[in-house]
């Protein structure tokens, strides 16, 4: 369908959250902060587990890319939002919604299958540790990691070429914060069930596939520590996944909210606050979470800041 009495168009008005003045003020300074403690608490990852050499393990190597994809994941999106919240026209781009819709779709689908792998990394550690350091070796790690970052390509590509070269001619609001599949795909002027079967097919394909390798790794987790006589060695070996299944049930709980949830039963603000969820509150918890509840990270950050403030005295 060609838009042939209407112009096509060419910019997009997202909605956000609300249009009170002292309201957005609030929510800015609010977002501002969690912003800011979500790009210190990642790159505080990132950097321990660089540095740090204890921390030269498949499980920390996986950490380190999961730190760096959320803070690509929330690139894509916050900053426009702070802007948009002190702004009087919250204008996008036609360009610039593709392009970041194309990076939400690709980070989100990577941060699936790297969960995914993170869930196997546990799974060798605790079923075979006796070979552990042969099975994930660096090569395979390497190649994992890869596989998760590059995953996210096909669907990305798919979703959002597919979408933007559909017929825009009509009305330009978004009722959302950013551009996400569902709200734009409402100002489509023709019929989307072609669309939105392959966005179904697409999404079960890219959330629900990794999180089957999860249930699947943590099946045999569990398995294997009820089996372990001994209960503080059940207690330790559960301690090494409970992070990574609270991350996991965060990022999963709050996705299949949005995405696999009957149209019906959604509405544009519940729809907003659980998306805020996963794009901006996820990513804050997930360093706090590891932080909190890792001995070893912990102790890696007190070594860290140690020898920074000993470089400092040193001058």
């Amino acid at each position: 369908m060609i838009c042939e009495n209407h112009t096509r168009v060419t910019e997009f008005v997202l909605l956000g959250f609300t249009n009170n003045p002292e309201m957005q003020v609030s929510l800015f300074i609010l977002f501002l902060i969690i912003y800011t403690v979500t790009l210190l608490g990642n790159f505080l990852i990132i950097t321990v587990t660089s540095v740090d050499p204890a921390l030269q393990t498949p499980m920390y190597f996986f950490l380190r890319n999961l730190s760096l994809l959320e803070v690509c994941f929330t690139l894509v999106m916050v900053p426009k939002m702070l802007v948009d919240l002190v702004s009087l026209r919250k204008i996008i781009s036609f360009v610039g919604c593709g392009i970041q819709m194309y990076f939400f779709f690709f980070f989100g689908s990577s941060e699936c299958f790297l969960l995914s792998m993170m869930a196997y990394d546990r799974f060798v550690a605790i079923g075979n540790p006796l070979r552990y350091s042969v099975i994930m070796n660096r090569s395979l790690c390497l190649w994992m990691a890869v596989g998760s970052w590059m995953s996210g390509v096909p669907v990305s590509m798919l979703q959002t070429a597919w979408l933007m070269a559909l017929p825009f001619c009509g009305p330009n609001t978004i009722d959302h914060f950013f551009c996400d599949g569902p709200p734009v795909l409402k100002l489509v002027t023709q019929d989307t069930t072609m669309y939105e079967m392959q966005a179904l097919a697409s999404t079960l394909l890219f959330i629900m596939f990794p999180f089957s390798l999860i249930l699947v790794s943590y099946t045999r987790i569990i398995i294997t520590i009820l089996k372990m006589p001994s209960a503080t060695g059940r207690q330790k070996a559960f301690s090494t996944c409970s992070s990574h299944l609270i991350v996991v049930s965060l990022f999963y709980g709050t996705a299949s909210l949005t995405y696999l949830r009957p149209k019906s039963n959604q509405s544009p603000e519940s729809k907003k606050l659980v998306s805020l969820s996963y794009t901006v509150i996820t990513p804050m918890l997930n360093p706090i979470i590891y932080s909190l509840r890792n001995n070893e990270v912990k102790g890696a950050v007190k070594r860290t800041v140690t020898r920074k403030v000993l470089k400092l005295d040193a001058f």
